[in-house]
């Protein structure tokens, strides 16, 4: 018998494939990787925990159809940017493709009932099996005992009696089970999702809203330095040497960079048309956030060379709170 594992790396996700494993299963366990994932260890840790558990692991890399469905998720949002039951939906329906190419019997999560508000309530658990076409079919091992007895366990592959029926945020019976169960390495339960968190998700809003075709580069970018809009325009500010060179790499073909020559400065990127009053104002912005921090001062800038220059003065901070994305 062999099931596959929608694996997160997380501490639910790491139980619920030793509850199967306790049963004889072979687990085969399959990671989502999204660029929305915000966690303090590199890949979430879940490398180094599926070698712990001892099982293989295929990590998917969620592209541009996931950010198609961010931009418009049938189910809605949730307080922020975060389309948490469409997302659940889109990661099963390709794990239901994998399950079947390695020939698993049934698939399985970490979920825990009324642990997320708004992705793990039983309407959604129904919704989310209905539009998958995975009803009666998901085991959920950690609160197998409160919710429907699935296809898996009516046909003895798992025995309903040695699953667990736990419910709500508080993690103190799973913290106390990987005691039980010698588990180690596994991370804290915060971390997340980024699309949760309201300054990042006015970020993306932003980008939605401005860019038709968004990469997941475009994303990444989100995550370095500090955000402005000035119409049709993006100007994002590193705020350290180590941000710097993040949008360097990340910098598009057409994009022009700003630094402020012979003081402490970081990088400006200006996106969209190169218009003079585009041009001046990301200057400001590099100025305004240089160690010269105000006055007046040349700032150099360009697209493949910062060969070219202008005198701006520094934006002040009615100006920078006027077209900071928030």
């Amino acid at each position: 018998m062999k099931a596959l594992a929608l694996f997160s790396g997380g501490l639910d996700s790491a139980l619920a494939v030793k509850l199967v494993q306790q049963q004889g299963i072979e687990v085969v366990a399959v990671n989502f990787a999204s660029p929305f994932c915000l966690c303090s260890k590199g890949g979430c840790g879940v490398a180094g925990l599926a070698k712990q558990l001892g099982i293989p692991l295929k990590v998917v890399g969620v592209g541009r159809d996931y950010l198609t469905m961010l931009r418009n998720p049938k189910y809605g949002y949730g307080r922020n940017m975060n389309p948490c039951i469409d997302c659940r939906i889109f990661m099963f329906k390709k794990a239901l493709r994998i399950s079947t190419n390695i020939g698993a019997s049934f698939l399985f999560t970490g979920e825990v009932l009324n642990e997320r508000p708004m992705s793990q309530r039983v309407k959604a658990l129904e919704i989310i099996e209905k539009e998958t076409g995975l009803e009666g079919k998901i085991v959920r091992p950690l609160s197998a005992k409160l919710l429907p007895e699935t296809e898996a366990e009516k046909r003895g592959w798992v025995d309903r009696e040695k699953l667990l029926g736990i419910s709500g945020r508080s993690r103190k019976e799973q913290i106390q089970l990987a005691k039980d169960l010698s588990l180690r390495g596994y991370p804290c339960p915060a971390g997340g999702c980024l699309l949760t968190y309201k300054e990042f998700a006015a970020k993306v809003r932003d980008l939605l809203i401005h860019k038709k075709q968004v990469t997941v580069e475009d994303i990444n970018l989100l995550k370095i330095g500090r955000h402005f809009r000035f119409g049709k325009n993006k100007i994002v500010v590193g705020r350290n040497e180590a941000e710097n060179r993040q949008l360097m790499r990340l910098k598009g073909k057409s994009d022009y960079c700003f630094e402020v020559p012979d003081c402490g400065s970081p990088i400006a990127l200006l996106q969209g048309r190169k218009t003079k009053a585009a041009v001046e104002k990301a200057a400001a912005l590099a100025l305004r956030y240089s160690d010269l921090k105000g006055g007046e001062a040349k700032v150099n800038f360009g697209r493949e060379k910062m060969d070219a220059s202008i005198i701006v003065s520094a934006a002040n901070y009615m100006e920078v709170e006027e077209l900071r994305i928030k």
